[in-house]
């Protein structure tokens, strides 16, 4: 007898988004955490499995495919093993490929009621929910480049976190779509961490940051875990913490997906250099950028990666890091030349990195001794930033001591006198 394909494992796979491949992963890794040994499933497993060679799978496979799927062996196409049938000798004449066609036809029509809301059955959470939930973390990005760390991106962040948790029980969901929403509340934890952070609301970060860890953990994703660390790194070394920032960094540095891609080998060594900067280590530094460029260089611009990292694939994060590093050294010349690449490589919508550019280009020209060119620099920040963003208030105030200290009673002093009382008048 030809064997007759599963075509409801196959419509399962397409509308779940698996390939024969990425389900053999998803299965043996469930195996593994149900027998201590990771399955020996390939791909090609999977197309016997979809071409109908293999009909019942052995019982710790169907076990672990039944965890990945939420939904039990028969509701995919499979047919249990049985003894033969006693029935009539007529009755076994039957045509077998009509019995199969028949069973999987009610299979399908079975599994397409589970997967249908009614008032008896929960739910199906589905990708769907995560993509829909992905369109929403891309807009948070886009605030936060656009507006920083402000309270509100921050609750809008916790309660997108909250929203992808409260769907973990809103119905049933695969080990695919949960771990999703693991890693979805996680990202949107992270961004709550990270306005935390830019509006130096510390003890809040902190708080973010816990949730962040642990759900990141459940989800298995490395792109959210390093996210996560590296944001740490940056919240210590504004805390003046350089020990600890160190230490989050080195968590990050060591995910292995900073060997898979080296963008964010790129990302983990720049922001350490940062750091390194804050101890004074110019040869630290240097060897750190060194290496920053280095997987730049290597790394695929065109791999599909999270909205977040976009910054480092123009190489304006890289950039703005620097600039970081060699402004807290006191090299100012090298802080200038970072401070322009930087501003000529961020986009115009990114008001937030444009303005503390912006004023570090601004203490790096007076620290150079020219307080005029610094103070006009410094005048560009556009008034509605300087004003409401924490850490740009905060790098124009130590400006301004810096330029009155520098150079008390001069033209530039007056200049920035007038211009920030201009501000007072506009809040």
């Amino acid at each position: 007898m030809d064997a007759i394909r599963n075509t409801v494992l196959e419509a399962w796979m397409t509308e779940h988004g698996y390939s024969s491949n990425s389900l053999a992963d998803a299965v043996n890794s469930a195996v593994e955490k149900l027998t201590g040994r990771i399955g020996g499933l390939d791909g090609s497993s999977i197309r016997a499995w979809k071409a109908g060679r293999v009909t019942w799978p052995k019982s710790a496979t169907r076990t672990a495919l039944e965890n990945v799927t939420g939904l039990p062996a028969v509701a995919l196409g499979f047919v249990p093993r049985s003894r033969p049938p006693s029935t009539p000798a007529s009755s076994q004449q039957e045509e077998p490929d009509m019995k199969r066609r028949t069973l999987i036809g009610g299979i399908a029509v079975a599994a397409a009621a589970a997967a249908t809301p009614t008032t008896a059955s929960p739910r199906r959470i589905g990708m769907s929910d995560v993509n829909r939930l992905n369109k929403r973390f891309a807009e948070i990005i886009a605030s936060d480049h656009r507006h920083g760390g402000q309270p509100r991106i921050e609750e809008q962040a916790a309660a997108l976190a909250d929203e992808a948790l409260n769907l973990q029980s809103a119905g049933s969901a695969t080990q695919r779509v949960r771990s999703g929403l693991y890693a979805s509340g996680a990202a949107f934890r992270s961004s709550a961490m990270w306005a935390a952070i830019d509006g130096r609301r510390y003890d809040a970060a902190k708080a973010h940051m816990r949730e962040a860890q642990a759900l990141a953990e459940m989800s298995g994703d490395q792109a959210i875990k390093f996210r996560i660390w590296s944001h740490a790194g940056t919240m210590y070394r504004h805390m003046g913490r350089p020990a600890d920032a160190i230490a989050a960094n080195d968590v990050a540095r060591n995910l292995h997906l900073t060997r898979r891609d080296p963008l964010f080998a790129c990302l983990g060594h720049a922001r350490h250099a940062a750091t390194l900067g804050v101890t004074g280590d110019a040869t630290a530094v240097k060897h750190t950028l060194g290496c920053a460029r280095d997987a730049f260089e290597r790394a695929d611009p065109d791999l599909d990666r999270p909205a977040w990292i976009a910054g480092v694939r123009n190489g304006a994060e890289l950039e703005t890091l620097a600039l970081s590093a060699y402004f807290r050294l006191g090299s100012f010349e090298q802080a200038e030349s970072h401070a322009h690449r930087s501003l000529a490589l961020l986009p115009p919508q990114t008001q937030r990195d444009r303005a503390i550019n912006t004023s570090r280009l601004a203490q790096a020209q007076l620290g150079q001794g020219a307080p005029d060119a610094a103070t006009a620099t410094a005048m560009s920040v556009p008034a509605a930033v300087a004003t409401q963003h924490a850490r740009v208030t905060r790098m124009l105030r130590e400006f301004g001591i810096a330029l009155r200290t520098s150079v008390p009673g001069s033209s530039a002093v007056n200049a920035w006198s007038e211009h920030t009382a201009s501000w007072r008048v506009a809040a």
